[in-house]
């Protein structure tokens, strides 16, 4: 009888490579929210992949790794350093129809430091042709030759789905256990949740000027069998981005609220009740202190 394998595999690349996307598509399930918007991912996100009595692959979503510029994106590169230390496996995520730059050499960097298996992944080789594809292997292999596997990705193409999962299969230890039970795909906290799908609409409705500067609070959650009850507060840096939020008349922040609120119903089955308020908190992204009561939290990397 074969053994059952069970592992933590880190996710990881520099930001809007499509880590969360891929994440989604290998759980089967939406466990990380997907934006068009650099940086999205703010913490380590366990998606949970089981095939009973085989494996149990966890996934750990991470935020894209670049150059610091405050002390918000230092917590972030952090947070996905130190998840390449806690895995079983590294994947390192790059696309096929971008050039190598900067910000894949500095992870590169700190990969190649870890004592993990490590698997490059070139993903979006739907985007490319063949030849390309091919120049982008061999540039890879001159510049890591380092890294144990390289594996080409489609996200509409159910095979190389398949060799992915078996790649990563092999290459996690065999266990006595699996960490999560059948049926469960994530492990994030029913507040978590509400955090992330508010900020991912505000992402999809904000310009690019509001992004990195939007920071969520749940300041109250109660919960029934059959309610939610949230009180929320979205934290921005200048009063231009306020009112950016708000949009003329409340029309954008109505629009927020309510596809929020679609969303979660969906997910939790609930009726759910949301109020929520806009703050200006002045560089929060460079305070230490507002970063911990925020969640992001270096030292918990």
């Amino acid at each position: 009888m074969m053994s059952f394998k069970s592992g933590f595999v880190s996710v990881v690349g520099r930001p809007n490579v499509g880590k969360s996307s891929l994440v989604n598509n290998l759980i089967g399930t939406k466990v990380s929210i997907v934006t068009n918007k650099a940086q999205t991912t703010r913490n380590n996100i366990r998606g949970i992949l089981t095939k009973e009595d085989d494996y149990q692959l966890i996934f750990m979503d991470t935020p894209g790794v670049h150059t610091p510029q405050k002390e918000l994106d230092k917590v972030l590169n952090s947070t996905a350093f130190r998840s390449i230390k806690d895995s079983d496996v590294a994947l390192f995520v790059v696309p096929a129809n971008e050039k190598i730059g900067k910000n894949d050499l500095l992870l590169l960097k700190d990969l190649l430091k870890k004592d993990v298996p490590k698997v490059l992944l070139i993903s979006k080789t739907d985007l490319v042709t063949p030849e390309e594809l091919q120049t982008k292997i061999a540039e890879w292999a001159t510049i890591a030759p380092e890294l144990e596997q390289v594996i080409t990705f489609n996200v509409g193409d159910d095979n190389s789905k398949a060799n992915l999962i078996q790649a990563l299969v092999d290459l996690v230890p065999e266990s006595d256990y699996q960490f999560y039970p059948n049926g469960q795909h994530s492990d994030q906290s029913t507040r978590f949740l509400i955090k992330e799908i508010l900020r991912e609409n505000i992402l999809f409705k904000a310009g690019q000027e509001v992004p990195h500067s939007v920071a969520i609070l749940v300041d109250e959650l109660q919960q029934t069998t059959t309610d939610i009850n949230i009180l929320a507060t979205i934290i921005v840096e200048r009063q231009s981005q306020k009112g950016i939020i708000l949009g003329h008349q409340g029309d954008k922040i109505k629009d927020i609220k309510y596809k929020t609120r679609k969303e979660l119903k969906r997910l939790f089955n609930k009726n759910i009740h949301l109020e929520v308020f806009v703050k200006v908190q002045e560089n929060w992204r460079n305070s230490p202190s507002l970063l911990k009561k925020m969640g992001y939290d270096k030292d918990k990397y």
